[in-house]
């Protein structure tokens, strides 16, 4: 039940490169935007994230996408306890990890498999109007049977500002258990836009079709309180259909102690396999 359609498509070449490419359909997206708003050939455009992928077993995979991008930071800065903050991001005064925000025109190479167990990308986003052309990496380690290691770092900047952006992460299963730690580093020019962002989470596998996961996060910012999220959902599959049902809690999400700031939510899911 959404206000979008995507289509995509692919297939592999004669000389075994596969190719695939991917639009968004998003009736007046552009034109809300300030960068596009004010350009009346915009109003009204019916285009969003749009990309074309190109792969091989040898060559990696070359991604460019003429808007929607992930730069390869933020395409692993997803918190250990699955970015509880961002279900209460509709107050206007909430307070959010930060990111080196992905722009039009970004490209990204994932390495071929040189080392069993470790993969790498690197991703570009060139130089704009009034801005610098900013870098990003991530490497990710599962060599080792149920852990899962992460990192990644990037920047943004404009002729005025820079921004580095670095994340860590760790997650280990042992039969029935789940743990999982992050943290990420937001460092901005002004001081007090600095954030730190430190996850973790506990899952229990009950049975086959049961499972708990318990999740907490804090974002840390200079000259505020820590904006505090916990979570508490559970998982019951029965055939091809899974219900999913989620609890959480919001302290200080503006980083302050104001009671107002303080929120509750709950959420109900289901989906279907054919």
């Amino acid at each position: 039940m959404g206000n979008q359609l995507t289509f995509t498509g692919g297939g592999e070449l004669d000389n075994g490169l596969n190719v695939s490419i991917s639009f968004v359909l998003d009736q007046n997206d552009d034109s809300t935007t300030a960068a596009y708003g004010t350009k009346s050939e915009n109003t009204g455009t019916p285009f969003d994230s749009h990309s074309i992928t190109i792969s091989s077993d040898s060559l990696g995979t070359f991604k460019f996408a003429g808007e929607g991008g992930a730069s390869a930071s933020t395409a692993v800065d997803t918190t250990a306890a699955g970015d509880i903050w961002d279900n209460f991001d509709h107050s206007s005064s909430s307070i959010s990890p930060g990111a080196a925000a992905a722009t039009d025109n970004m490209w990204s190479y994932t390495l071929p498999s040189l080392v069993e167990g470790i993969s790498a990308t690197v991703s570009n986003d060139p130089a704009g109007s009034g801005t610098k052309s900013s870098t990003a990496w991530n490497v990710i380690y599962t060599g080792f049977e149920g852990l899962t290691l992460t990192y990644g770092a990037g920047e943004g900047s404009s002729p005025t500002v820079d921004v580095d952006v670095t994340t860590y992460k760790v997650n280990y299963a042992y039969g029935p258990v789940t743990v999982g730690y992050s943290k990420h580093d937001y460092d901005h020019t002004t001081a007090t836009e600095d954030k730190e962002t430190t996850s973790y989470k506990l899952s229990y596998t009950v049975s086959d079709d049961i499972s708990i996961t318990y999740g907490q996060e804090e974002i840390d910012r200079v000259g505020k309180e820590a904006a505090d999220y916990t979570s508490v959902s559970a998982s019951y599959t029965t055939g091809g259909m899974t219900i999913t049902a989620t609890m959480a809690e919001a302290d200080n999400i503006d980083g302050s102690t104001t009671a107002t700031q303080d929120r509750e939510m709950w959420a109900l899911g289901a989906s279907f396999a054919f």
